[in-house]
């Protein structure tokens, strides 16, 4: 079963967050916004806006249904 394109552009948000979280500090500052931005792959760019890294980032910090 192939994904839509929110599916596809939830999971590049949710991978961006997680390796944001995981790199070192320092180093060149970025907004986790544009740095989700800057990791996501072209075809889903047009898909993500600040409310989608919100709401990927509101789940993923509450647990996950977890």
């Amino acid at each position: 079963m192939a994904l839509s394109e929110r599916e596809r552009a939830v999971a590049a948000v949710a991978g961006a967050i997680a390796a944001f979280a995981a790199r070192p500090t320092g180093g060149e500052p970025a907004s986790m916004y544009e740095f989700v931005l800057r990791c996501a792959p072209e075809g889903v760019k047009p898909m993500i806006d600040a409310a989608l890294i919100d709401e990927v980032f509101e789940y993923a910090a509450s647990g996950g249904g977890a």
